[in-house]
């Protein structure tokens, strides 16, 4: 009686410890989690000699090397090796330096006209420096960098390189204020903003959208956040916002509006739940996906809300254009002019007084550019998410599929399919442990995702397809267009290999183009069966993994079946002491659509263990004892058990 008690007590501490230790962990059975886990931190990369609070590296497609910028420095990187092939000091003198600290934190690197361009803050003094290849006879040339590099890393800026022309937003003032976008450098004129646009933005991304066959009006989309102008308690204090400029704009005559934006409109971009009024404001990051029109280019926009949820949200340019090309103009009630205010001319210095002034006093739309979702937001998430990217990817069928990269706070990464109107989540990676990502880069040629943390830069594999599993039915049910069945398992996509990526249809596993392709290299370990020899009035439990969290979970034994206690990333079934009716067989057993398996197989058979009456009483309470301390030691959790034991009887 005493050792039932005893070991009551045990498993009711345990399950209140377990319930706190794992309330992160995804519930099996829910397609809202990833399907997979996949534990192992990535280590392969960069390592910093020091921990860096802002770092941005240049990374181009088809390059053997890359560059990286920190704090006082930027690395020349080979991509395979990352062996270092060249460094150079950018550091400040005492003399430099404002009040504050002298520091040179490196906040631009980019491709510009013939260089590499290279801002900095400069110990709150911003500067810029071209940095130019060997064969030229200079070695670098330097720029004043105040409005393309910030005064201290943690302000808001961003830039963008088109055709010899430098596009930047950062502050003019040390505080962080007079903050606009503008065309800062380059063979075109300079024009920046009139300050009466934008209220405090926040600016996120910009982007060059090309137009092949008419490139006198492309546009460049600046994506932002700004304060917003309603007062209302219950209202979001930031609202985002899409603003356009003609790539063209030379600003305005001598006399009116010089060097100034002449076709600068701007519009709310809307995110959100519209019957409800339920909107996510904060913009985080957006990802631009090009296409052979300008009018298909996708806009992936990731939000934020003020319920601790996070949005992706989907546009197109054509859906954007729409809206600037046909909205009234917000507070105007005239007549348009001609042309419309915000119409691309070659000689914009020409335009009427009455169309730049529309620009100059109304150039926000009245219409709001909603996304092509439109009455929900692509994906809703409780995940802190901050950083994304976007990669369009091949499938077996030669069909094109988009996968979103979403990277949270705490260092992990979910894979999304973008399968129709709806995300399928395939897999959560932890990419670091110590701090969240700051910048990402997707290498689409090579499959890789280069990815920036403040303790290093590494390259993650976007095709480690043997994480799904060994059969066939596994391999199809991850929906990973990177990823498809051959005679190799589950492998890297090739032409005619298996995938359902829109159905996740598994009935595919039984057809081949020349043979059968089903068949695994190696035998599964579901056809293996597991003996454990246990005696009576001793506690055990039976385990077996979660190789998905779409899955739904039971145990079999005999006619019964039971459902599992989910520990982590095992499947449980506790047996509190060994009885004649525990003996037998044992299939752990999961399900996800149309697929059912045995992941694991026991037989439970009795162990005959002579002991005297002291004895026995003696071992049920080490026995159980045992059990409970086996579980915490296979589980990792051995601090747990020590405060387990301290508050617990």
């Amino acid at each position: 009686m005493r050792q039932t008690v005893f070991l009551h007590v045990w498993l009711a501490c345990f399950s209140r410890v377990l319930g706190v230790a794992w309330k992160d962990t995804p519930i099996f059975g829910s397609a809202d989690n990833p399907r997979i886990l996949i534990k192992d931190s990535i280590t392969d990369g960069f390592q910093y000699q020091v921990y860096q609070n802002h770092s941005v590296f240049l990374y181009l497609e088809d390059s053997e090397e890359m560059y990286v910028g920190g704090t006082d420095f930027v690395l020349k990187i080979d991509v395979d090796s990352y062996h270092i092939i060249e460094e150079l000091s950018l550091t400040t003198t005492e003399q430099q330096c404002k009040e504050g600290p002298c520091q040179n934190v490196i906040t631009v690197i980019e491709k510009f006209q013939d260089s590499l361009f290279v801002c900095g803050t400069n110990g709150q003094k911003p500067q810029c420096w071209k940095l130019f290849s060997p064969v030229n006879n200079q070695s670098h040339e330097i720029i004043e960098g105040t409005g393309i590099s910030p005064f201290m890393h943690t302000q808001n800026s961003l830039y963008l390189s088109v055709e010899g022309d430098l596009y930047s937003a950062a502050p003019l003032d040390t505080d962080g204020s007079s903050l606009q976008f503008r065309r800062k450098a380059g063979s075109r004129t300079n024009v920046w903003m009139y300050d009466k646009w934008v209220t405090e933005p926040t600016f996120i991304s910009a982007s060059w959208v090309k137009r092949k066959e008419d490139p006198d009006n492309e546009k460049i989309y600046i994506f932002f956040r700004e304060k917003n102008g309603d007062v209302n308690p219950e209202a979001d204090p930031w609202i985002t916002k899409v603003a356009r400029v003609c790539k063209v704009d030379e600003g305005g005559s001598k006399r009116f509006f010089q060097n100034m934006w002449t076709s600068f409109l701007k519009a709310r971009l809307v995110c959100g739940f519209p019957e409800e009024s339920l909107y996510f404001n904060r913009l985080q990051d957006v990802y631009v996906i090009h296409a052979e029109d300008w009018r298909d280019t996708r806009v992936y926009a990731l939000f934020t809300s003020s319920w601790n949820s996070t949005a992706v949200c989907i546009y197109s340019v054509g859906m954007i254009e729409e809206i600037f090309e046909n909205s009234t103009f917000k507070g105007y009630d005239k007549d348009v002019p001609k042309p419309r205010p915000g119409t691309c001319v070659k000689n914009s210095r020409s335009l009427p007084l009455a169309t730049v002034n529309v620009v100059k006093d109304h150039p926000e739309m009245t219409d709001w550019v909603h996304s092509i979702r439109r009455a929900s937001p692509f994906y809703v998430s409780s995940n802190n998410y901050t950083k994304m990217a976007v990669d369009r990817v091949q499938a077996a069928d030669q069909s094109m599929h988009s996968i979103l990269l979403l990277s949270t706070d705490s260092g992990r990464m979910h894979k999304v399919l973008e399968v129709g109107s709806k995300p399928f989540v395939i897999s959560e990676t932890q990419l670091s442990s110590r701090s969240s990502v700051q910048s990402m880069k997707i290498d689409s040629k090579r499959k890789k995702l280069v990815v920036g943390f403040s303790e290093k830069i590494s390259t993650i594999d976007l095709q480690r397809c043997r994480e799904y599993g060994d059969t066939c039915e596994d391999c199809v049910l991850a929906r990973d267009p990177y990823c498809s069945w051959t005679r190799l398992g589950c492998s890297p996509t090739v032409l005619g290999g298996i995938q359902s990526i829109t159905d996740q249809d598994i009935r595919v596993c039984i057809k081949s183009v020349k043979e059968p392709l089903s068949l695994s290299v190696t035998p599964s370990p579901v056809d293996l069966r597991t003996v454990h020899s246990v005696p009576l009035d001793v506690p055990f439990y039976l385990s077996c993994p979660i190789n998905s969290y779409h899955a739904v979970y039971t145990w079999k034994h005999g006619n019964q079946t039971s459902p599992c206690l989910q520990m982590q990333s095992n499947c449980l079934h506790l047996i509190s002491a060994m009885t004649q009716e525990n003996y037998g067989n044992y299939e752990c057993i999961s399900k996800e659509r149309n697929y059912t398996t045995a992941r694991k197989k026991y037989q439970l058979t009795e162990q005959k263990v002579p002991e005297t009456q002291n004895d026995g009483s003696r071992h049920a309470i080490n026995a159980a004892s045992a059990f409970v301390s086996r579980l915490w030691v296979n589980l990792g959790l051995a601090v747990a058990v020590m405060e387990f034991r301290v508050r617990c009887p």
